[in-house]
């Protein structure tokens, strides 16, 4: 207990267990998010549509919407090691099905947007398993300390791996797809060797829809999870603009559409610095005034970025964009696993993955619609605008979000 937050921390990475889970999700988030870049560039590459990267978020975002009473109920009956291993193999059998057709000489973006959807099906599954591991194998002590280290490794997966995606997309789309189904066999090796502090709550009552529905319904009657995840859904929902990358590459900068793949690298560089140093110097006081501060920052720098005609000046706007929603997502994603039991910790975050995860694919599709309609530079002050809206309501409206301390006041 003497040892200091560095050697803490360092200890903490050492264990197997915490090892294999930063690797398992590091290649999972990695691939997901440079998949849903290379379906997005190369839709656009193959129409000039905005609407066509839309129908990509879309293709993604049903499948996981609809699963979320199953799948979330499935990651508290089983073993969710082995249900995220499955779905990471899905994931890769689908990049392995793209490069396929690609290969085979097709151009239609009906097949892509198929792939896709399957994509977003295997993800369903994926997100609420890996998402609930953290909790099981750390303390509840340790839990706040894994978090930013656990994102510090997203974030440097994130910044190299389009980097290294994007140089392979100029020699073909077809080797961004073998490099996708690869991190993905490496994701479900690694979390398959996961080993566990605490052993994982299983539910025991007969499946069935009121079994399902108890993740909603803890949601719904803990005011604080309730605000956690709809702040963020909105903030992502309305204020997200990444997915509009090549477009704003080609039309706003004058860059070409695969500079895409810079933009996400970049928004890397941003959330991996402030995960670092939240790794060194965590949040222990005014977590919730500064929930609320950070996706106001968001906000703001989304509409300077519809300002921006220079690359380099909107790399550093997504990059402090990608910084403050980093802040966000660490408090966020403390707060649910501590204010969840370990037998609905599943159904939960199954319904957060919904409210989050999926609705940045979501929010792909409202902008793509947005851009198409008013245009682009109009589409992303529209986001920017939204955020600081949504901010400005769950502040007056919510006030156990705008009163909390401290992580230790949350209980289970």
């Amino acid at each position: 207990m003497g040892a200091s937050p560095n050697q803490s921390i360092w200890e903490l990475i050492s264990r197997p267990g915490v090892r294999n889970l930063l690797i398992s999700n590091a290649c999972g988030v990695a691939s997901s998010v440079t998949l849903a870049i290379s379906m997005g560039v190369h839709v656009y590459a193959l129409t000039g549509r905005e609407f066509d990267i839309a129908l990509v978020g879309l293709a993604e975002f049903l499948p996981t919407f609809l699963l979320v009473l199953p799948a979330g109920t499935l990651a508290d009956r089983v073993d969710r090691r082995s249900l995220a291993a499955v779905g990471y193999l899905l994931e890769a059998s689908v990049a392995i099905a793209g490069a396929g057709y690609l290969i085979a000489g097709g151009t239609g973006i009906w097949p892509l947007l198929l792939l896709t959807a399957v994509y977003g099906t295997a993800r369903g599954f994926v997100n609420p398993a890996a998402r609930a591991l953290p909790a099981n194998v750390v303390s509840r002590e340790d839990l706040p300390r894994l978090i930013p280290a656990q994102s510090t490794v997203w974030q440097l997966a994130i910044v190299i791996t389009p980097i290294l995606i994007g140089a392979l997309y100029g020699a073909g789309p077809r080797y961004t797809f073998m490099a996708i189904a690869f991190l993905n066999l490496v994701a479900a090796r690694a979390v398959k060797r996961v080993r566990f502090h605490s052993p994982q709550e299983r539910i025991v009552q007969k499946p069935g829809f009121r079994t399902a529905l108890e993740g909603f319904r803890l949601v719904r009657e803990t005011p604080l999870l309730l605000a956690a995840i709809g702040l963020d859904l909105f903030a992502v929902l309305l204020g997200g603009v990444i997915a509009l990358g090549p477009a704003i590459c080609v039309d706003l900068v004058d860059a070409p559409a695969s500079a895409a793949f810079w933009i996400r690298s970049a928004c890397g560089i941003g959330a991996a610095l402030t995960a670092l140093f939240l790794t060194k110097k965590p949040l222990n006081n005014r977590i919730g005034p500064r929930l609320l501060l950070a996706i106001a920052i968001f906000g703001i720098l989304h509409i300077g970025i519809a300002f921006s005609s220079s690359l380099l000046l909107t790399l550093l706007l997504f990059a402090g964009a990608a910084a403050a929603d980093m802040v966000s997502v660490f408090i966020r994603t403390t707060i649910v696993p501590l204010a969840t039991p370990d037998s609905v910790r599943g159904r939960v975050l199954a319904v957060e993955a919904v409210f989050i995860g999926a609705s940045n694919e979501l929010g792909a599709f409202e902008s793509g619609i947005t851009a198409q309609w008013f245009g682009l530079r109009p589409a992303i002050i529209f986001a920017g605008i939204s955020t600081l809206v949504v901010v400005a309501l769950f502040a007056v409206f919510v006030p156990d979000l705008r009163k909390l301390d401290r992580f230790e006041d949350i209980g289970a």
